[in-house]
C-alpha cells in the first residue's frame, strides 16, 4: 500500500515539477530544447543532488529511465499547448496562475516525502537530521537548479514560506516514522503540512522578513 502511495506521488512530482521548469523556460523565451533541459532538471535536479550525497551512484534518474521518459513527455505535451495557445484571455490568467502555485506545491510536498523516505530506506533511518535534510534537498533542488539556468533569483529564496513549508513536512515525516513507525501515516501527514502550509501563505500573504538594502 504504502509502496503504492509512494509511486504515485514520484509520478505527480514529476510531472508538476516538469510543467513548472517547462513554464519558467517558456517564461524566458527558451526553444523546445531549452524546454526540455529545464523541465529535466526541475523534475531530477533535487533527486540527483540527494543521490550523490548519500553516495547511492549511479542516481536513481540514470537506473531508472521512466523518471526522464516521464519528463520529456510532459514538457513537449506542454510546450505543444504552448506553442499553439492564442493570447491568453484576462479572465483566465489567474486561473493559470492557481494552476501553476497547485502543481509547485504538489511537486514540493511529493519530492519532499519521497526524498526523506529514500534517505531512510537507505539505512540512514538513525540520522533524523541527514534524512530531513534529503527530504528538503529533494523538494527544493531542482527549482533551484532550474532557476539558476533561468538567471532567475531561486523561488525558495523569495517565495512565500516555501523553503518553510518542505523544512516543516520533512520533519513531520522523519519525526512519526520514527515514533510510530507507520510509513504510510508519515508519508500522509507530511504530505499534507506541505500543502496545507503552502495553501496558508498564499491565502493570508505570508513572507518571512526581508531587508531592504538598496544604495
Amino acid at each position: 500500500m504504502t509502496s503504492t502511495i509512494m509511486a504515485v506521488i514520484e509520478n505527480i512530482g514529476i510531472i508538476a515539477f516538469a510543467i513548472s521548469g517547462a513554464v519558467v523556460a517558456a517564461r524566458k523565451d527558451m526553444d523546445i530544447f531549452g524546454i526540455n533541459l529545464l523541465a529535466l532538471v526541475t523534475a531530477t535536479g533535487g533527486g540527483l543532488i540527494r543521490d550523490l550525497i548519500i553516495n547511492s551512484t549511479p542516481p536513481v534518474m540514470f537506473v531508472n529511465p521512466a523518471y526522464t521518459i516521464i519528463t520529456l513527455i510532459t514538457a513537449n505535451i506542454a510546450f505543444v499547448i504552448m506553442y499553439l495557445k492564442k493570447p491568453m484571455p484576462k479572465g483566465i490568467s489567474p486561473i493559470y496562475d492557481q494552476l501553476l502555485f497547485w502543481l509547485d506545491t504538489l511537486g514540493l510536498a511529493a519530492f519532499t516525502v519521497d526524498g526523506t523516505f529514500t534517505g531512510i530506506h537507505a539505512g540512514y533511518g538513525d540520522n533524523l537530521f541527514l534524512v530531513a535534510f534529503l527530504g528538503i534537498v529533494t523538494g527544493i533542488g531542482g527549482g533551484i537548479v532550474r532557476d539558476v539556468f533561468a538567471d532567475k533569483i531561486p523561488a525558495v529564496l523569495v517565495k512565500h514560506v516555501y523553503a518553510i513549508a518542505c523544512i516543516a513536512g520533512a520533519i513531520v515525516t522523519v519525526v512519526l516514522w520514527k515514533y510510530t513507525g507507520n510509513e504510510l501515516l508519515s508519508t500522509i501527514a507530511g504530505f499534507f503540512i506541505i500543502v496545507i502550509l503552502r495553501f496558508l501563505a498564499m491565502h493570508y500573504e505570508w513572507n518571512l522578513p526581508t531587508v531592504h538594502l538598496h544604495e
